[in-house]
């Protein structure tokens, strides 16, 4: 049975994002969080993520595949035709890097491309992610990202993943459920939950459309909550929300739902 009340991850890619990735995992701690998650660590010896990780008893849940060459417009290269080693050496850095810090799941970014050279590279390379991810018990999570943050990014809603999801076949191929980015896209939060809880595999939230703390807004985050319980799950949910101000003078939000 689900808990009475959503437990929930901070999202140290926003969250204390002036802090060294270890320190902003204690910092996680300290504000009462259940797990934390974040983007980029590679510049942070996984060691010392690992170290702080058992000092606190929290664990990551998930990290994101490098996005390539950031001067140049990438944000992410999965789906990108013509940049399949890169793609795979990213991947296989990515599934590494969360062996050892024993994360749970890697985000394998799709970048900016389209059509179908697009679908297929991505197809390809989300085969490859979900087999070498299998063996270490890892699940690979594709995310839909609004076209306001993201222009030309490949995955945008989340039918367009589900799809992706059955072609490629492997049950460790999930998705990454953002209300944030689902709201400014597909509108009704609660529906596309329901439409698609089966292919769920990490849960994230922001305001929309600011994405900020997630106590005012277009879409009401009680409700939301409530039916994330009541579909049955019950694993902490990632906040991945831009504070304004320091971080943990952000989190009046977390007294609304424990």
């Amino acid at each position: 049975m689900p808990r009475s009340s959503p437990r929930f991850s901070a999202n140290l890619g926003f969250l204390w994002a002036d802090r060294s990735l270890p320190d902003a995992i204690r910092a996680a701690k300290s504000a009462g969080f259940d797990a934390v998650e974040c983007h980029w660590p590679y510049n942070i010896a996984s060691t010392d993520v690992a170290a702080a990780l058992s000092e606190t008893g929290l664990s990551m849940l998930s990290l994101n595949t490098r996005r390539g060459n950031e001067a140049a417009g990438d944000n992410g290269l999965a789906a990108v035709p013509g940049r399949e080693v890169e793609a795979r050496a990213a991947i296989d850095e990515a599934i590494a890097y969360a062996r050892t810090i024993g994360a749970k799941a890697v985000h394998v970014m799709a970048g900016r491309a389209e059509d179908q050279p697009a679908h297929d590279t991505f197809v390809d390379n989300l085969t490859y992610a979900a087999g070498q991810a299998a063996v270490h018990g890892t699940a690979i999570l594709i995310e839909p990202l609004n076209q306001h943050d993201a222009p030309g990014y490949f995955l945008r809603t989340t039918e367009q993943a589900r799809d992706l999801i059955a072609e490629v076949g492997f049950p460790n191929l999930k998705l990454m459920f953002d209300c944030y980015h689902v709201g400014r896209t597909e509108g009704d939060v609660v529906t596309r939950l329901h439409k698609v809880a089966p292919d769920i595999g990490h849960i994230q939230f922001a305001s929309v459309p600011d994405r900020g703390t997630p106590d005012h807004g277009d879409v009401d985050y009680r409700v939301v909550f409530a039916e994330i319980q009541r579909i049955g799950w019950d694993r902490p949910l990632g906040a991945e929300y831009r504070p304004v101000g320091p971080s943990e003078e952000s989190l009046g939000w977390m007294q609304e739902h424990q």
